[in-house]
């Protein structure tokens, strides 16, 4: 599968001059530093970067965009760990139980298992995209409406399985996210929900709505404490600690290794990289045998999440290489600076520039070793986040998350938006609803419109349709499964447990 004589001549590339590498690690820190700040993208700091890439050749070019990709993938675990403020949306499940263990004092090895387990996950989907490039890239061009209309209710409904026994919470919250998705103007041009507001037809602000549903809201439950780790005696920054947190990571092989896999398949579509991290999570609490501990500390929980989250850059970057189709905004700005250089992305690309794909592919892997060393130092800094009073702090992370968001929109729907969710999410978490299955929705909202439409249109309203498509009939058995497995495990469970209260052998 691998062509071995453009591997040798990706090899000639990368060893034959040093300008390339010299870029790494400044798109490294690049990419660390930016998701540090509430509200600030990839894809925003990708675009700030554009003017640098005319004057650079190609592979320099890719690999200095990657490396920010791959900072920016583990940057934004710092704060969702440290203050409960998921960046953006590939960073929401990592707050479920790294918020919870920065609270208890465990935030070095917190820090040190969301590194760990986001360099093993990027090792693994690149090493699967240096076997596999050809064959992910077939299989990509394969998965059509009717396939993305499955994936993405199949996406909902495993998270709406992340509240147990209420999936109906978790259902009406993945609904209402679709709703507000769907806002501004549809694939026909018309508007919808913006009530009369200008603001609002290119729809609701992601990353402003996600910050002000998981920070804002987590913040205003913060006022009136001193300190974000009560006992004094844990507040140390200990590198022995985040180093421990690390070689942790690999006393979980089967969560790390489903989270790569998982998030690598994931990545191939277009908006997996925002839900992989919560469908990793989601798959390794079902699997555990003690679920109930996810959400209060689990490190299982930080491993899933992360691995997911790194391993998707992979799959994003075998769509833009093998199709010419970004997945998301970062991959849309990268296939910009293609035709800065006069390329164009897909099947002719793969076949034209093969050692260029393998290069970057090859270049990635020592950016694991990289962003294993600076990640560890970036995370000795961030980690005195925690002895700085609360008082002094949510001032200064509300104020960066509104600026962000100012700076993300351009107009005051930003702020708005945060401002809104923020009060939103409040509530939520008041009620017992599950905060991850609005934001899941809200990030799938446009696509299951678009592939329902269509699915529409290509079927003719006929069900039928979709049975005659082997693909969309193993994910529909995939999506059936989820529902029913579940079922049947709680009702044997409750079988058993009865006839044990009664005196009678299970």
């Amino acid at each position: 599968m691998i062509d071995l004589d453009a591997l040798n001549a990706a090899f000639h590339l990368l060893s034959g001059s040093w300008q390339p590498w010299l870029v790494v690690v400044p798109g490294l820190l690049i990419g660390l530093f930016v998701h540090a700040v509430p509200g600030l993208t990839t894809s925003m700091a990708l675009a700030i970067c554009l003017p640098l890439i005319p004057y650079m050749d190609f592979l320099q070019a890719l690999i200095f965009m990657t490396a920010m990709y791959a900072g920016a993938l583990f940057g934004v675990a710092i704060p969702a760990i440290l203050l409960n403020v998921p960046g953006s949306a590939s960073a929401v499940g990592t707050t479920f139980d790294g918020f919870p263990m920065a609270q208890q004092g465990r935030h070095n090895e917190a820090l040190g298992l969301a590194l760990g387990a986001s360099c093993v996950g990027q090792a693994i989907a690149y090493g699967l995209l240096l076997l596999l490039a050809g064959p992910i890239g077939r299989f990509a061009i394969r998965l059509g409406p009717p396939e993305m209309l499955i994936v993405a209710i199949w996406g909902l409904t495993l998270i709406a399985r992340l509240r147990g026994r209420h999936l109906a919470r978790g259902l009406l919250a993945g609904c209402f996210g679709l709703l507000l998705g769907t806002v501004g103007l549809s694939v026909r041009g018309a508007a919808r929900g913006t009530m009369g507001l200008d603001l609002l037809l290119d729809g609701i602000p992601t990353v402003p709505a996600i910050v002000g549903l998981f920070a804002a809201s987590e913040l205003f439950n913060l006022v009136g404490r001193e300190y974000i780790v009560a006992d004094m005696t844990r507040r140390a920054v200990d590198a022995r600690r985040i180093l421990a947190g690390m070689r942790d990571v690999f006393r979980y092989p089967a969560t790390l290794l489903r989270g790569g896999l998982l998030g690598a398949c994931i990545g191939i579509l277009p908006g997996g990289h925002a839900i992989a991290n919560l469908l990793s999570y989601s798959e390794a609490r079902r699997a555990a045998k003690d679920p109930e501990a996810f959400g209060t500390g689990d490190p299982r929980g930080i491993i899933a999440a992360e691995s997911a989250n790194a391993s998707s850059e992979g799959g994003s970057m075998a769509t833009l290489l093998a199709l010419g189709i970004p997945t998301g905004g970062a991959t849309a700005v990268m296939l910009v600076a293609f035709g800065m250089h006069d390329i164009t992305g897909g099947p002719a690309f793969m076949r034209d520039h093969a050692d260029v794909v393998y290069a970057v592919i090859l270049s990635s892997l020592v950016q694991v070793v990289l962003l294993g060393l600076i990640g560890f130092g970036f995370i000795f800094v961030a980690s005195f986040i925690v002895k700085v009073r609360l008082r002094a702090l949510v001032p200064v992370v509300l104020a960066l998350a509104l600026v962000g968001s100012f700076a993300l929109t351009q107009t005051m729907a930003g702020p708005i938006t945060l401002a809104v969710f923020a009060v939103i999410g409040w509530l939520m978490q008041r009620f017992d609803y599950p905060v991850a299955a609005v934001v899941v929705g809200l990030l799938l909202g446009r696509m299951t419109e678009g592939a329902l439409l269509r699915s529409y249109q290509l079927s003719g309203g006929e069900f039928g349709y979709a049975l005659g498509r082997p693909i969309a009939l193993v994910l529909l058995g995939l999506l059936v499964a989820t529902f029913v497995l579940p079922m049947i495990r709680q009702r044997s469970g409750a079988l058993t447990a009865g006839t044990t209260r009664h005196g009678r052998k299970p």
